[in-house]
This record gives structure tokens, C-alpha cells and sequence, in this order.
């Protein structure tokens, strides 16, 4: 899915978030605008997190990669014209 494991880096780099040697990365500051002008490396990142941080919410455990694009999609879609909401919101009221 990722071409390189530099791309968490990549991310909190190219979201343009306070740069720092940080070790946790906050995703509740990431909002629809830094997504969806994010690369398609780092958009990708974003949609495995994404489906990540649904299924825990759901106590999933099996990965279906046809709800992780149909998920993507939607929530894509959403922020489109959300731009100011967060990610983390985005999801919650998109995902299934």
C-alpha cells in the first residue's frame, strides 16, 4: 500500500502540522482541508488509520478492503465540503 516507511514522517511534514522530533502524532488536529490536500502516499496512510481507528471503535477484527475504499471514498467526499471539521469527525459520522 506505502512505498516507503518514511511515510509517517512524509505526513507530519507534509500536513504542515508544528514540526518537531515528536514520537506521538495527534490525528485529532488533522482537519479535512490537510486531508484531502494531502499526497496519495500520505492520503493512503490517512485511509489505513482511518480504517484502524474505525474497526478498534467497533471491536473489528477482520479487514475487508471493499468498506476501507468505499469508507475512503465517502469520507472523502465529506470533507470535500467540510473542510474545517476534523478528520477524526469525518469518520465517525461516515464510516460504517
Amino acid at each position: 500500500m506505502l512505498k516507503t516507511p518514511l511515510a509517517a514522517a512524509a505526513l507530519v511534514v507534509g500536513l504542515h502540522l508544528p514540526a518537531s522530533a515528536q514520537v506521538i502524532f495527534d490525528m485529532s488536529v488533522v482537519t479535512c482541508k490537510q486531508y484531502t490536500a494531502a499526497s496519495r502516499d500520505q492520503a493512503e496512510l490517512l485511509g489505513a488509520w482511518m480504517s484502524g481507528y474505525f474497526s478498534a471503535s467497533k471491536d473489528i477484527n477482520m479487514v475487508d478492503f471493499r468498506y476501507i475504499e468505499r469508507n475512503v471514498k465517502k469520507i472523502t467526499s465529506y470533507c470535500k465540503s467540510h473542510r474545517n471539521e476534523t478528520l477524526m469527525t469525518a469518520v465517525e459520522k461516515n464510516a460504517r
